[in-house]
């Protein structure tokens, strides 16, 4: 797959998970474009949730979706405590916080090299 094929089809990848974070309203829905600053992904999508059974339904929203689109979570962490959730699709990232932890952990500030991206944008 081309680099640009490759690109287009990770931005309708993070329309998909931020139409799943929506459905199960999610607060605060971010994307940070760390393409030009990380192999590590393209896209990081950060959003909060307001307790522990929201932010498990919000992850599992993001999988079932990403799994019907054929894109399978490679690795979550954090699913039982459900105080940050990590989601790894490979180029995508997905980051699900209640308040408490996104405050302390502040990605936004970590990853500011990268770009971030208004959701309707993509």
């Amino acid at each position: 797959m081309s680099e640009a094929n490759t690109k287009e089809k990770n931005r309708e990848l993070t329309r998909l998970v931020i139409e799943a974070l929506e459905d199960k309203k999610a607060t605060d829905i971010r994307v940070i474009d760390i393409s030009d600053v990380s192999v590590l992904a393209d896209y990081f999508i950060i959003a909060n949730g307001t307790n522990r059974n929201q932010i498990q339904a919000m992850s599992d929203e993001v999988e079932e979706k990403m799994g019907r689109a054929g894109y399978p979570v490679k690795q979550v962490e954090g699913y039982s405590n459900a105080a940050w959730i990590l989601l790894d699709f490979g180029d995508i990232i997905v980051h699900l916080f209640d308040q408490k932890e996104r405050l302390l952990y502040d990605l936004e500030r970590i990853w500011r090299d990268g770009k971030q991206i208004d959701a309707s944008d993509l």
